[in-house]
């Protein structure tokens, strides 16, 4: 099977899957949470209630007695109001307005995050998708350095980044369409999905690699082409097959665990699907792309 002959509809594709995120990325951007914007969030039950709540009663009820942000429906009756930093008293007589209408309430939590800690929090995300990529991109440079013919080592480090980026963006980019129309926000457990995503996509990519420095040492002289096909046929079951069971336990969590990681079991779900593609169908045909590109440049160069 000749898996590398379609890699720029693997391209094509990727590009498909991405851009409606991007889209939506540029156009409204994410929603982030208090971890990043600071404010408070408080969280609350309505017992006994006769009739199903929306957020909009709530909205209506205190929307003239407190500054808020947002009212989120986490689950049937239970509530999620984000307002600017208040006290613990503010939080007591937000609460008394709407037992006013519903006496019946239940605080669940109460937190409060300053503006600068969630300035920190969101430059530190960032850092630590910068330094993980240049850390990865040296690791295998350093890994492949003793194959670095027909394509230099340093190379297989660009390709893995690259198509952890793919993984990222695709993360990313399905968040700012949920935000969007969905208002879901993101938060510090987001940042630990993708850090997670980019581990899984690389775990992905260097097995095919590896596979590839291995057929390289055994018979240089077969066409690069031939040597990266066979290395993915010869590791497409094994990636599927770990992929598959990944996913199957994520799915059991996202229907049987809480509603406070429900989003970020979807960004590890969203994240290593698309990190098996990207790690077989993506980084592999990168390296074939770019040896061909480089190959046509000498000839070039020679004439």
């Amino acid at each position: 099977m000749n898996l590398i002959k379609y890699k720029n509809w693997y391209f094509l594709f990727s590009a498909l899957l991405i851009l409606p995120g991007l889209f939506f990325l540029f156009y409204s951007g994410l929603k982030p949470s208090i971890d990043f914007t600071g404010g408070s969030e408080t969280e609350f039950e309505i017992l006994k209630a006769k009739k199903t709540i929306s957020a909009k009663d709530i909205q209506d009820i205190i929307q003239n007695k407190v500054s808020v942000n947002t009212v989120r429906l986490t689950s049937p009756n239970t509530f999620v109001v984000r307002t600017q930093p208040i006290s613990n008293a503010e939080k007591t007589t937000l609460l008394s307005h709407i037992k006013v209408k519903y006496p019946s309430v239940s605080e669940k939590s109460f937190e409060t995050i300053g503006a600068t800690i969630g300035s920190e929090t969101e430059a530190n995300a960032l850092k630590a998708v910068v330094i993980a990529s240049i850390a990865i991109t040296l690791y295998i440079a350093f890994a492949f350095r003793k194959v670095s013919n027909p394509v230099a080592s340093w190379k297989y480090g660009v390709a893995a980044v690259i198509a952890l980026l793919h993984d990222v963006l695709l993360v990313v980019g399905v968040f700012a369409i949920l935000g969007y129309f969905f208002h879901v926000e993101i938060d510090s457990l987001f940042i630990t999905a993708l850090l997670t995503v980019m581990g899984f996509s690389v775990h992905d990519t260097i097995v095919v690699f590896d596979r590839i420095r291995e057929n390289l040492k055994k018979d240089a002289r077969l066409p690069f082409e031939l040597i990266v096909n066979n290395s993915m046929l010869e590791t497409l079951n094994r990636s599927l097959n770990t992929s598959v069971t990944v996913v199957l336990v994520l799915f059991m969590l996202l229907l049987f665990g809480g509603a406070s990681t429900q989003w970020f079991i979807v960004a590890l779900l969203v994240g290593v699907v698309s990190g098996t593609y990207s790690s077989i169908f993506n980084a592999s045909p990168l390296l074939v792309l770019w040896y061909e590109f480089d190959k046509k440049r000498q000839k070039k160069i020679k004439i």
